[in-house]
């Protein structure tokens, strides 16, 4: 014991200080992937080396129209192997309000040859990520917030629909002390009749609609339900299948939706205080 509180000690404070800071993510991470769309001369490609679709193109009437959908991207980087014109960041921050906010589309000229001439028109994704205030209003501004609507503290239900478990280990380190979730109030239950969110993973399977189902009607109102990772915000990898339905969307409503494969705890403390302000 007295080893313990020795290398307490002089371990000090290993909080983050994020969302007061930037979060400190690895240069070597997989985020959000970049696109020169400006310089981009052929889609096809990275396309074809999309595992679930989230990059896609459709040619017609002499344009090419792509669409990159962070929804189903696992940040896998293959798209950045087979193309120049795209580039993998470290970006985590991506958590939406909206399935349409993740979204990118652009419009091409079709040229000989089937590549890509001039850019007629590009639609980024509308995430506006703001940096919160500083932790101490933030703090105070979450509680006052969570008070005036639930009366107590937020509390998670996590729900595994049917995921890999890759998602839950991130979850996990959200009560580790290096990223300390109770400090903003926010606590996970065993119950989902103590709860205010469901976090949900993985794409449901079929052999779990029934349960998520019921699990959504037995938390009290108001409540949130936040899709976690590509398989909850659209089933990812599995997609739709005999065993598989899809997104957490295709079974109960989401106020809120975290993309990555998984999302690192930053991008899911992201989400979760997105989701607060809904309330």
């Amino acid at each position: 014991m007295f080893d313990i509180l020795k290398k307490s000690l002089t371990t000090g404070v290993v909080t983050e200080d994020y969302p007061q800071a930037p979060a400190e993510v690895s240069k070597q991470a997989r985020g959000r992937p970049e696109i020169d769309f400006a310089n981009w001369r052929d889609a096809r490609s990275a396309a074809a080396a999309c595992p679930t679709g989230a990059l896609a193109y459709e040619d017609k009437d002499g344009t090419r129209a792509v669409t990159l959908d962070l929804a189903k991207c696992t940040f896998c980087g293959l798209c950045a192997e087979a193309d120049t014109a795209i580039r993998m960041t470290n970006a985590c921050e991506l958590a939406a309000r909206r399935r349409a906010e993740l979204v990118t589309t652009a419009k091409f000229e079709l040229a000989p040859g089937g590549v890509q001439g001039k850019l007629l028109d590009h639609q980024p994704s509308t995430l506006n990520y703001q940096p919160p205030a500083p932790i101490d209003a933030l703090g105070a501004e979450l509680k006052a917030r969570i008070a005036k609507v639930l009366g107590r503290s937020l509390h998670i239900r996590e729900v595994d629909a049917g995921s890999c478990n890759g998602c839950e280990i991130e979850i996990v380190g959200l009560n580790s002390p290096v990223y300390d979730i109770e400090r903003f109030g926010i606590h996970f239950v065993a119950s989902p009749r103590h709860a205010d969110m469901l976090l949900v993973t993985g794409p449901v399977s079929r052999n779990m609609e029934l349960a998520l189902r019921k699990t959504y009607d037995a938390t009290p109102e108001p409540r949130l339900v936040v899709a976690v990772g590509a398989c909850g915000c659209s089933g990812g990898i599995f997609g739709q299948n005999y065993a598989s339905l899809g997104g957490v969307d295709k079974v109960i409503p989401v106020d809120v939706y975290i993309p990555g494969c998984p999302p690192n705890p930053h991008a899911l403390l992201h989400g979760i205080l997105t989701a607060v302000g809904r309330l």
